[in-house]
């Protein structure tokens, strides 16, 4: 019976000894009470209690939580109700304040998120909400964490999830965003019609500018050919002059001259004579002969010089 006695005393100390063992994992923090009241903090770690004086009284995860934040009814500016969920991202920074500030920092950071996000929603009209959600986290974010700061909890960040509004508002937005599609569709393509007409107007124009420089180069190239050719023929006509001088000083000229010219009288003469227009004929033919006479008498007057050098033309 003794033995018995003492086996079982044995047994109870082991027990009492293991209860008295704890090991406190990473990023996770021990509240330990001793008869009732906060004695210390256990780190990661082996720690030795104790027996029937200490006793853990709160277990606490140091790592980021994430905590899903319910779906919300919420009324914006232009009284449009819509349902709003989130997710709100927190840690435990100090253990003790966690564990005496309040009892329990988890829903009361989900019903302070709750409330600040229809306060953000009401301020903002419906088409804003959807562009706004940047601000609406950092505003919940602000909020939360500095109303949170005295039980120990840091907000680190807020995401808004989904915003859905009712099914009548749903289908308004659609409708408007297939106007909203067809306005732009009808834009461009008036805008691309636009820019064809300037592009052919243009092309056009460059068509009319080359044209217009073409005729300008083949009027100046004829002028040129033009301006060319009776300078050919001038100098031609002088250097025949020359020669006619020269000939007239040679034994025989003049009568040369004389025969010459009665020929091409005559020539012409009988040219005008074929033609239907009116002829005036001398009423002495003996005028041909003076005509002949006077241009003979004008070649021989020429000085020698002139008949050397006659002046250039051009």
């Amino acid at each position: 019976m003794e033995q018995f006695i003492i086996g079982v005393l044995v047994f109870a100390v082991f027990i009492t000894l293991m209860k008295s063992i704890r090991v406190v994992p990473q990023k996770t923090a021990f509240i330990i009470q001793r008869f009732g009241k906060y004695h210390t903090t256990l780190d990661a770690g082996l720690h030795v209690l104790v027996p029937f004086m200490d006793q853990v009284a709160y277990r606490h995860t140091l790592k980021e939580q994430a905590i899903d934040v319910p779906p919300q009814q919420c009324i914006t500016k232009d009284n449009i109700t819509v349902e709003v969920d989130g997710i709100l991202y927190l840690m435990v920074i100090d253990p003790v304040r966690a564990s005496y500030g309040i009892s329990n920092y988890m829903f009361a950071t989900v019903q302070l998120s709750q409330t600040t996000m229809r306060s953000e929603i009401g301020k903002l009209e419906l088409d804003r909400t959807f562009e706004e959600r940047e601000r609406i986290n950092g505003a919940i974010v602000d909020a939360v964490d500095k109303a949170s700061e005295p039980w120990g909890i840091k907000v680190t960040r807020y995401e808004v999830k989904n915003i859905s509004p009712p099914q009548t508002i749903r289908d308004a937005m659609e409708k408007q965003m297939r106007a909203e599609r067809e306005k732009r569709a009808l834009i461009a393509e008036s805008e691309g019609d636009r820019q064809a007409k300037i592009n052919r107007a243009e092309g056009e124009k460059q068509q009319a500018i080359a044209i217009s420089e073409g005729e300008k180069q083949k009027r100046i190239n004829e002028a040129q050919g033009r301006a060319q050719e009776i300078m050919l023929v001038a100098n031609a006509t002088a250097t025949g002059l020359r020669e006619i001088s020269k000939a007239s000083m040679e034994p025989g000229g003049t009568n040369a001259i004389n025969l010459r010219l009665a020929e091409q009288y005559i020539t012409e003469f009988g040219r005008l004579a074929k033609t239907n227009n009116s002829v005036i004929i001398p009423t002495d033919l003996a005028n041909v002969a003076g005509f002949i006479k006077t241009a003979v008498s004008v070649v021989k007057d020429l000085p020698a010089s002139a008949a050397v050098q006659p002046p250039k033309l051009g």
